[in-house]
């Protein structure tokens, strides 16, 4: 395990396309979420401590949002990391609560596109799919003793929500680093 932060891509970029298989096989792409009044698209894995030590509270904190359009990808290589494969992903979501697209990169180019570095990593697109937010669930890592609360996060997402900008300066999202292919 190699604990990194995510990359502090800059406000306003846009939304790389992307189109991906969900587990279930369906297809979904960016413009699946073209009328969203704002997308949060999430790199995340299943063998992750980091990932999994937000997991629930990430589903949680996700319910407040209904209008919220959500996607989870998971660009890791199943080849070294056969915990992040299809199967295994299906059972984190059902542990998890998450009731979102769970997408694989296999060929790692939307990773690439959107310059994930971490899992998780968290993107929040306004309705315009500019982004808007990139950083943090919150303060809680494994081991530190604070708890999963989501509030920064959910922070952004209400301010994005209602139209407004999320001020700087925004904490980056700390994990795991993307199993990249050799």
């Amino acid at each position: 395990m190699v604990r990194i932060s995510s990359q502090m891509v800059p406000l306003d970029t846009p939304a790389p396309d992307f189109s991906l298989p969900e587990l279930g096989g369906k297809t979904v792409s960016l413009g699946d979420y073209a009328e969203a009044p704002a997308l949060l698209v999430m790199f995340v894995c299943n063998h992750c401590p980091y990932v999994k030590h937000v997991e629930r509270g990430l589903a949680e904190t996700l319910a407040e949002f209904p209008t919220l359009a959500v996607v989870a990808i998971c660009s890791n290589d199943t080849v070294a990391y056969p915990d992040d494969g299809p199967g295994r992903l299906r059972e984190q979501a059902e542990r998890a609560g998450w009731t979102f697209p769970y997408l694989i990169d296999e060929s790692q180019d939307v990773a690439r596109a959107y310059n994930a570095a971490c899992t998780p990593d968290f993107f929040l697109y306004d309705a315009e799919k500019k982004l808007a937010y990139r950083g943090r669930l919150d303060e809680s890592t494994p081991g530190n003793g604070k708890p999963v609360t989501g509030e920064s996060l959910a922070a952004a997402i209400r301010l994005v929500l209602a139209g407004e900008a999320v001020p700087e300066p925004h904490q980056p999202s700390l994990g795991c680093n993307i199993k990249w292919r050799d």
